[in-house]
């Protein structure tokens, strides 16, 4: 079992519109609400290759009750630490042009022709995110010995995505320690501060995308940069760069993972379906280069899909066999 860690759950809503006009009003073509934050969304894809997960982590208040039913209708097994705040919302506005009958992309007519529209086809998305709830030190102290008792069935976790109020920035390092004691591999994907802090825990995977590294550890090449981070503890360092592929920095070498061709579409959730296909090398024992390649091709056919969470079988299909690894 694949366990996931989301400390600042979300209920995910998704407009998709034409275009967006910022000074007039939007139609919105399609809305897609459901239970979202990073490990979430992770789970998701690790139970559509058919793997047995569990999402933990924090909700409170209607917002986290419509997380937890959302998580039950997407039979999402999950074992949920409540909290008194109210869990957070996030929006993303997808602007997707129309489509011909071709596939071409139609022109629009009417007031939702005017104002900011993508040209060629591509989409652009806007990412609203709010902070999230307060959090108390014994709702942490309640989470934490939830997680220690799920660990005992898992064979990898994974802690990711931002921190809610009043959660210390060491966290991510803390329960990655916890596992590691418990010799259950843990991958880590944050920012910030709790990405400086999380090599402490001896993760075995930590994967930032190429801004978070450079954040992290300024003024290097990634390379240079994941193998500090090496340094202060992790196991091995995988850099998502978008178009150009992966960057993994371990201890049976450096690899790099060299995408085809650039998959337009939606980013959101990307890293997550990356980030599912690592835990999956992982509890598999698969070598880096099978494991890198998976991934890659999963963060590739996620950015064709319209929700995070998702990913387009048909890119994953294509691409994955032409993923160049050296």
């Amino acid at each position: 079992m694949i366990l996931t860690v989301t400390l600042n759950a979300a209920l995910d809503v998704t407009y998709q519109v034409p275009a967006v006009d910022w000074d007039g009003v939007n139609r919105v073509r399609a809305v897609h609400r459901r239970a979202g934050g990073k490990g979430v969304n992770v789970a998701r894809v690790l139970a559509a290759l058919g793997q047995d997960v569990l999402v933990s982590g924090l909700v409170g208040g209607p917002i986290g009750q419509a997380i937890e039913a959302d998580l039950r209708a997407a039979g999402l097994p999950s074992a949920l630490t409540g909290i008194t705040a109210d869990s957070r919302t996030t929006l993303a506005v997808s602007e997707t042009p129309p489509t011909g009958p071709s596939g071409t992309p139609a022109t629009p007519e009417g007031p939702e022709a005017s104002g900011g529209r993508a040209e060629g086809g591509s989409r652009r998305t806007a990412l609203f995110n709010e902070p999230g709830p307060e959090v108390t030190p014994g709702e942490l102290a309640d989470f934490t010995r939830c997680y220690t008792s799920l660990l005992s069935g898992a064979d990898v976790v994974v802690i990711s995505g931002s921190l809610p109020r009043g959660i210390p920035l060491d966290t991510y390092a803390a329960l990655a320690a916890i596992a590691a004691d418990r010799g259950v591999p843990a991958i880590v994907d944050a920012d910030g501060e709790p990405l400086r802090h999380a090599p402490r825990g001896r993760p075995a995977v930590l994967k930032p995308n190429a801004e978070e590294l450079a954040r992290a550890v300024p003024g290097g090449t990634p390379a240079e940069g994941a193998r500090a981070l090496r340094d202060q503890g992790a196991e091995s360092v995988v850099v998502s760069m978008g178009a150009a592929g992966l960057l993994a920095v371990t201890g049976e070498g450096t690899f790099r993972a060299r995408m085809p061709y650039e998959v337009a579409g939606n980013p959101t959730g990307a890293g997550d379906s990356l980030v599912a296909g690592l835990a999956l090398g992982l509890a598999e024992s698969a070598p880096w280069p099978e494991r890198l390649r998976r991934a890659a091709a999963l963060g590739a056919a996620a950015v064709a899909a319209p929700v995070a969470g998702e990913f387009d079988r048909d890119v994953y299909a294509d691409i994955h066999p032409q993923i160049i690894i050296t």
